[in-house]
């Protein structure tokens, strides 16, 4: 039985085909075996990965946070920038930086404030040790900001060369000031937005199609943004060859989950006209997360 609780922390990293960066990033976090990497996901059209880590997190949390997980975390985002430039990028999914995207979430019997603390303590020492400018959102934030507007206000959902992102930041200059580190920007690292928030489930719809401009109507009608559903935001990245997908982050999966997604994208695909297939979830459930921690923990111990 748990006697403390866990933080589960998803770190996206804007790279799937260098084998070596990504090699250098997983052992980096090894350095840390309290906190076990539960799942890698990679998309080689996307060229991202996304990992799952795992860890108790302190029950009095400060801001000087050095738990396990913040100590891999940050062994992983130093390790990225040093593997990987952000201009030599190309991929049809959108990205801020060499390190995109941080969030935290509690597990088990944590408390959203626990989480957000490490996640501050995190951004705090990325701003001020690697020198990059990093945003907080959700709790993390004073202002209880939203990664959505973040992304919004600093170019994210604009492919600069046809469907896809490539090279780095457009600007030096960012239009929006960095809750931590400088506010220029260093083209080979980008932008990281790091938070914390209640658990969210990524699910994306593949659909056969290549009319971008079609499936972004579904994407939008889908959303909450479009007037679709309740707590589901989505949008539209070309995928493989004649596949544009549907990908769409649930904010409140224990509310409106994978299956009511995949209904209402099929409905509007027959709107449209187009096939679509079957969704599939970028990561396992909160029950599976914390089952496989404990596992893998009990075999470390």
């Amino acid at each position: 039985m748990l006697k403390q609780g866990l933080g589960c922390c998803k770190v996206y990293i804007s790279e799937s085909r260098n084998k070596a960066a990504l090699d250098l990033i997983e052992r980096a976090a090894k350095l840390f075996p309290e906190a076990q990497i539960i799942n890698k996901f990679e998309d080689v059209t996307y060229n991202r990965v996304g990992y799952t880590l795992v860890a108790s997190l302190d029950p009095n949390p400060s801001p000087a946070d050095n738990s396990p997980l913040k100590s891999s975390v940050f062994a992983m985002v130093k390790a990225a920038f040093e593997a990987i430039d952000l201009e030599h990028h190309a991929g049809s999914h959108p990205r801020l930086g060499v390190v995109d995207h941080i969030c935290f979430h509690p597990l088990a019997q944590a408390s959203l404030e626990q989480a957000a603390w490490v996640a501050k303590s995190l951004a705090a020492d990325v701003g001020s040790q690697l020198k990059v400018p990093t945003f907080l959102y959700g709790a993390a934030s004073n202002e209880r900001r939203k990664l959505d507007s973040i992304r919004r206000e600093l170019g994210y959902f604009k492919p600069n060369s046809g469907n896809q992102w490539v090279g780095g930041p457009e600007s030096e200059t960012l239009p929006l000031k960095p809750d931590e580190g400088p506010c220029e920007v260093n083209q080979a690292k980008g932008v990281l937005v790091v938070g914390a928030t209640k658990w969210v489930d990524n699910y994306n719809v593949p659909v056969f199609s290549t009319d971008m401009a079609a499936i972004r109507r579904i994407a939008k009608r889908v959303s909450t943004r479009g007037g679709g559903l309740a707590s589901v935001q989505a949008m539209a990245l070309a995928h493989e060859d004649n596949v544009i997908e549907v990908a769409c982050n649930l904010l409140e999966p224990s509310n409106v989950g994978g299956d009511r997604v995949q209904q209402e994208v099929e409905q509007l695909g027959v709107e449209e006209g187009v096939g679509v297939g079957k969704g599939y979830y970028t990561d396992f459930s909160q029950e599976k997360i914390v089952e496989s921690y404990l596992k893998l923990a009990g075999q470390a111990m």
